[in-house]
């Protein structure tokens, strides 16, 4: 046995001390976006302390608990705060949790993020789903030794969000009267927000949005075969000719504005899978 297999492992047996169940979905909640937490009806929680191999988060309104419970009549395992490049953790650390929701039966991930707006059709406190993205974080994590029982070498990305779980968030939020973006997601590595020649870059190469989570996570979802919808919300303006200052306060308390919207759709999405 590989030595992820047997960390896995470890972990899998904390877990499964106090559950059995298969869990299919899984939801990854980022910064500011925690309160789609109230939606689920609760079996039990665990600190990231408390799992072996699990990471810690560090930042701020990342609470740091694998939630375990019921949205409707599904079963979903979410993780409240998430881990970053820029916290010092490995790419295979980032995404450790989406290997161990596979082992729990997870095959449709929810991942959502704050990010910034590049497209000047975008306006702050707009949800975006992600039809695709861009890794600059200079990093993979598939890289070192590959674990055959989870996927290929060389996992096919032509769809790293699934199409149809598009369509249905755009549907179920056309119901509701909720605006909604759809476009490029582009990675890079933080702390710092980007200098105005920066935006003007990711702009160039085909990026809508910016931010530093999702791809590490998504990538190795894709390897698995889990299906993944990715849903951002807009929480600054990042026009080069018209930058203002802009500090992690305000992301936060725009993300959390906007987020009764994405965690209704979201809510809904569980229900209609």
């Amino acid at each position: 046995m590989s030595r992820l297999l047997e960390m896995i492992d470890e972990t899998l047996k904390v877990i499964r001390k106090k559950t059995e169940k298969e869990y299919t979905i899984g939801i990854i909640l980022g910064t500011g976006l925690g309160g789609l937490v109230s939606e689920i009806e609760k079996d039990f929680e665990i600190d990231y302390s408390e799992i072996p191999h699990f990471s810690i988060s560090t930042v701020e309104s990342h609470n740091g608990k694998l939630i375990f419970g019921k949205i409707g009549d599904k079963d979903v395992v979410a993780m409240q705060g998430r881990f970053h490049y820029y916290e010092g953790y490995s790419m295979q650390q980032i995404a450790y949790p989406v290997r161990v929701m596979k082992k729990l039966g997870v095959t449709t991930l929810l991942v959502s993020n704050a990010c910034g707006g590049m497209n000047p059709t975008f306006k702050k406190g707009d949800i975006m789903l992600m039809s695709d993205h861009i890794n600059l974080l200079g990093d993979n994590p598939l890289i070192g030794p590959n674990e055959d029982e989870f996927g290929p070498r060389f996992p096919d990305m032509s769809e790293p969000y699934n199409y149809e779980l598009i369509e249905l968030a755009e549907k179920i939020a056309l119901e509701n009267k909720i605006k909604i973006q759809k476009g490029v997601y582009v990675a890079v590595p933080g702390p710092n927000l980007e200098t105005k020649a920066e935006y003007r870059f990711l702009r160039l190469i085909g990026a809508d949005v910016v931010g530093m989570s999702t791809v590490p996570e998504n990538i190795v979802a894709n390897q698995m075969g889990i299906k993944v919808l990715g849903i951002s919300i807009i929480t600054d303006e990042c026009f080069p000719d018209s930058l203002k200052h802009v500090d992690v306060q305000e992301i936060i308390a725009t993300a959390m504005e906007a987020e009764p919207k994405m965690t209704l759709i979201m809510k809904e999405l569980v229900n209609r899978l």
